[in-house]
């Protein structure tokens, strides 16, 4: 009955919705997202180096991720209430704003507070576009449409970086947040015009208990991440009573959830064996991504002293080899079937992750640019496979819930990642700096490698202190890597629990 209700709704969209149009403006809207990422990622050292605060380095990516994390259930959700159309279109614009304040931040504290609203947009972006192309198009021709969307990665890998590095070298930084503006306009504008949808809406019923309670858990969790071992002691009484308030919230919601009549996350989805480990593997390859993409633009400014361009350069070729790697999916997925083309994607992400953990700075940008290459063919095997899996097992009515939730966990794994992650480089660094008797050091601190972001201050610094901040940088990030490859091997673990017999029924 699912896929008879399904078919008929194609149909009709079919004779309204002009599809080659919308799926051009969706790729649109996601351009805009990637092509964000990466611009950002590049720029940050230059960012960093002007506005100083290396210790606040992560809380850049955390604040975004953090509102992208809890507002994409409820674009889900309020988009399977009142169709796509109206959320991605209010998504897009309190995207614009976030990205045109953040242009005009004067300091960390500004720009982590602006990343926030820019998060509370980006939030609706790509779930929901994700899921429009799974209302217009078949289960068969989603495997190969996906590979059109993953593109838009390999797009912006090629473009990001380049402009991103043209801009800060030749412009300003604050140019990479404002390219933007023109690209959601024109999103906005073809979704408006081509998209049409026939939805029955109905009277919402936010969850807004469920909300809240998962804010307040995941935002906690968040600071204890990246402060714990820095400003306070693990086992401290502080860190201590975060955990267990973050966990208390968490039990909460759950009971919450299971009580609400329209839940911001209903857990009859997750009974289905393929998507309850899915959406857990997406979690832990979150946590890989924003570890690599967040980090290795310092290091190779930083340590190896390339430009910018160069840095970009390294996490170009992980968005090249993910959408080559999705493309080959989406055939691979007709042939093999989902658990097979996962397993794959998992080796790519264990192998790539290896060559992470034993980089060097002797190994330069090409070691770095390769390991890249393999994790983004993992991303792109494991990812799109995942999607179009979930968006096969459940009717039109759950999609955009189902799809949103493992976008949530994706990015709930890129927001534990950016803490956790950022955590351990501050707390490796501060463990260097006393290894090697600067412990008491009053000129001496994680900020000081704002210097090695700097060309100009670099070049000025001492030739022991220079050596010392790299090296510390190098031992931080090593440890940063070792545990991006733990990640990689419980991914692996993960896929290889799918069901050997792909579930395409509705629930």
């Amino acid at each position: 009955m699912g896929h008879v209700l399904e078919k008929s709704y194609i149909h009709k969209e079919k004779r309204q919705t002009k599809r080659p149009f919308v799926l051009a403006s969706v790729m649109l809207a996601m351009f805009m997202g990637a092509i964000e990422a990466t611009i950002v990622s590049t720029a940050m050292p230059v960012i960093v180096g002007e506005l100083g605060g290396f210790s606040l380095y992560s809380w850049v990516f955390s604040s975004y991720l953090l509102m992208n994390a809890v507002t994409v259930l409820i674009y889900g959700k309020l988009s399977d209430l009142f169709g796509r159309k109206p959320i991605i279109i209010i998504g897009i614009i309190i995207f614009l704003i976030g990205s045109i304040l953040c242009g005009f931040a004067s300091s960390m504290t500004m720009l982590i507070i602006f990343r926030l609203i820019q998060g509370l947009g980006a939030g609706a972006v790509l779930p929901i576009a994700t899921t429009i192309v799974g209302d217009i198009y078949t289960i068969e021709e989603r495997a190969k449409i996906q590979g059109y969307l993953s593109s838009v990665w390999g797009i912006s890998a090629v473009m990001g970086p380049a402009i991103g590095g043209l801009l800060v070298e030749y412009a300003s930084w604050h140019y990479v947040f404002w390219v933007n503006i023109p690209l959601g306009i024109l999103a906005i504008f073809g979704i408006v015009k081509f998209l049409h949808e026939d939805i029955e809406k109905k009277k919402p019923q936010i969850d807004y208990l469920g909300t809240i309670l998962l804010t307040v858990s995941i935002s906690i969790l968040m600071l204890v991440l990246v402060e714990g071992g820095t400003r306070w002691a693990w086992t401290s009484p502080i860190a201590i009573s975060l955990f267990v308030i973050s966990f208390i919230a968490f039990v909460f919601f759950v009971f919450q959830e299971k009580r609400a009549p329209e839940p911001l996350m209903p857990f009859n989805i997750w009974k289905v064996r393929s998507i309850l480990i899915a959406n857990i593997a997406s979690l832990t390859t979150g946590v890989m991504l924003i570890g690599i993409s967040s980090f290795l633009p310092a290091f190779v400014q930083g340590v190896m002293e390339r430009s910018p361009i160069v840095a970009g350069f390294t996490l170009t070729t992980m968005s090249i080899g993910w959408p080559l790697a999705a493309w080959s999916a989406g055939r691979l997925l007709l042939k093999v079937g989902f658990r097979t083309t996962s397993i794959l994607g998992g080796v790519f992400l264990i192998v790539g992750s290896i060559m992470f953990a034993t980089l060097t700075p002797e190994g330069g940008p090409l070691w770095a640019a390769s390991g890249s290459f393999l994790v983004g063919a993992g991303m792109g095997l494991t990812l799109t496979s995942f999607i179009v899996s979930i968006q096969s097992t459940v009717e039109w009515q759950q999609r955009g819930i189902a799809t949103a939730s493992n976008m949530f966990m994706r990015n709930l794994g890129n927001t534990i990642g950016a803490a956790l992650l950022g955590g351990i480089l501050n707390n490796r660094m501060m463990h260097y700096f006393r290894e090697n008797g600067h412990s008491d050091s009053k000129d001496l601190s994680i900020d000081s490698t704002n210097i090695l972001l700097n060309e100009d201050e670099r070049n000025k610094l001492a030739g022991g202190l220079k050596v010392l901040l790299q090296d510390g940088l190098t031992f931080s990030l090593q440890s940063v890597y070792y545990t991006v490859l733990i990640f990689a091997i419980v991914s692996f673990i993960l896929v290889l629990l799918l069901p050997k017999k792909d579930q395409n029924s509705a629930i």
